[in-house]
């Protein structure tokens, strides 16, 4: 009798802890709740939705965000958005944080950005930047529109990639979250999305989790701008077999 509760007691606990394993696995493939608010603030940031953005950023802080990491999303995003979308924004986490503190809230600041010690140039610290977001080499005569207006090439390198993603408040993952919630949002910049959506698949983010990006713009900002990302995405993903 004790043999057959043993087994019977064995079994029960075979699938039920395979079902745990599973539901583990699961959940590794999805967005952190700290990521996805990443991607619902820098999206009603970038469209000017500053009621939504509100408890946006509550939820943000959260889920863990510390102030400092917000404020680099809100600071990456004009970039690629504009000044004013991101003065806004950070206009909006201030009004937040001082309603959270009268609200007796603490938030944890987070680290500040290290100083940055190379000495190479700029431009060229830019460019190893680059390379590790893209796996590929940049060598070679300019192209496109670098090439008709090198003035742009020389300020992507050395500001986009060099003065701001050189910044570690944000992994370099974090940041193209943040690029690809913008350029989903705003609209009409297909090339560039399907460029960081090819960055982000190289950087180890997998489809369901850029699904789940698409997903959070529909809820957040409209089902034709998620349907346009989700259209990026399939093309990206095709030319990837």
């Amino acid at each position: 009798m004790r043999i057959l509760f043993v087994c019977l007691l064995v079994g029960w606990f075979i699938p039920f802890n395979h079902l745990n394993a599973q539901n583990q696995i699961d959940q590794s493939t999805n967005l952190s709740a700290k990521q996805q608010s990443i991607v619902v603030v820098t999206a009603l940031t970038a469209k000017g939705e500053l009621q939504k953005l509100q408890p946006a950023l509550n939820t943000g802080l959260d889920a863990g965000l510390t102030v400092n990491e917000i404020k680099e999303v809100l600071v990456h995003l004009y970039a690629y958005c504009g000044f004013p979308r991101s003065i806004r924004g950070l206009q909006t986490l201030m009004s937040v944080l001082d309603e959270r503190k009268k609200k007796g809230i603490t938030d944890k600041v987070g680290k500040e950005a290290s100083p940055i010690t190379s000495h190479d140039p700029k431009y060229e610290r830019g460019k190893k930047v680059l390379e590790q977001l893209t796996g590929q080499p940049e060598t070679g005569p300019k192209r496109g529109y670098s090439a008709f207006s090198p003035e742009i090439d020389v300020f992507l390198k050395e500001h986009l990639f060099a003065d701001i993603f050189e910044r570690d408040v944000l992994s370099f993952t974090e940041r193209e979250l943040t690029t690809i919630s913008v350029l989903s949002s705003i609209g009409g910049v297909e090339p560039m999305l399907q460029s960081h959506l090819g960055i982000c698949l190289h950087l180890g983010l997998t489809r369901t989790q850029l699904e789940q990006v698409m997903a959070l713009i529909e809820t957040n900002i409209g089902q034709a701008e998620a349907d346009s990302g989700r259209t990026v995405l399939a093309q990206v993903m095709a030319s990837r077999r």
